[in-house]
């Protein structure tokens, strides 16, 4: 099951980051809950071998490419989000205290917490693209304007999968001309 998963992680990630088209450095966000990827009610039953089996789908892909992944925590951490340090500096994001568990936090944000070489909590941010898997709610840490991306999977594991991409603004007026490759 733990090897399914990870494998759909890493498919996700592989497709998103193809469309995406992300640069070294980018901020790519991640929402999950474990719970609803083993098939519970989100909130309910946190899995931190869930979670661990989709971190280590996503983040060797990341990291590869020089991409930052920001794990956004639970509602009761305030959707804070666990980077690495170098992030935050290179973001010129404030650092907050907390450090998440799997019942406060959530077990994905725990794993990178866990896994980063220099973990830090930040609150909000604003990501190029990003994953939410088991409707986590993570529009709120993406970049205007948020362009829905559909992949090859719908899901992981029992849980719903939506990601997204972004794209400058479109300003001007009918006279406007736009560069489609930033479409």
């Amino acid at each position: 099951m733990y090897q399914q998963i990870k494998e759909q992680a890493a498919q996700a990630v592989k497709e998103l980051l193809e469309i995406a088209k992300l640069e070294k450095n980018d901020l790519f966000v991640v929402g999950c809950s474990s719970s609803e990827v083993g098939g519970h009610h989100i909130g309910s039953f946190s899995s931190t071998d869930i979670a661990d089996a989709i971190f280590s789908g996503i983040y060797p892909l990341l990291k590869e490419r020089g991409i930052y992944l920001a794990a956004q925590c639970c509602e009761h951490l305030n959707r804070a989000l666990i980077i690495e340090r170098q992030a935050a500096i290179d973001y010129r994001l404030d650092p907050v205290n907390v450090v998440p568990q799997p019942k406060a936090g959530g077990s994905f944000a725990t794993a990178a917490y866990q896994a980063f070489e220099s973990p830090c909590a930040v609150e909000s941010i604003r990501a190029k693209a990003g994953m939410d898997i088991g409707d986590t709610l993570i529009g709120m840490h993406l970049m205007p304007v948020a362009v829905p991306v559909r992949l090859s999977i719908s899901k992981i594991g029992e849980a719903n999968l939506v990601c997204a991409r972004t794209r400058p603004k479109c300003i001007g007026g009918v006279r406007a001309h736009y560069d489609e490759g930033l479409m």
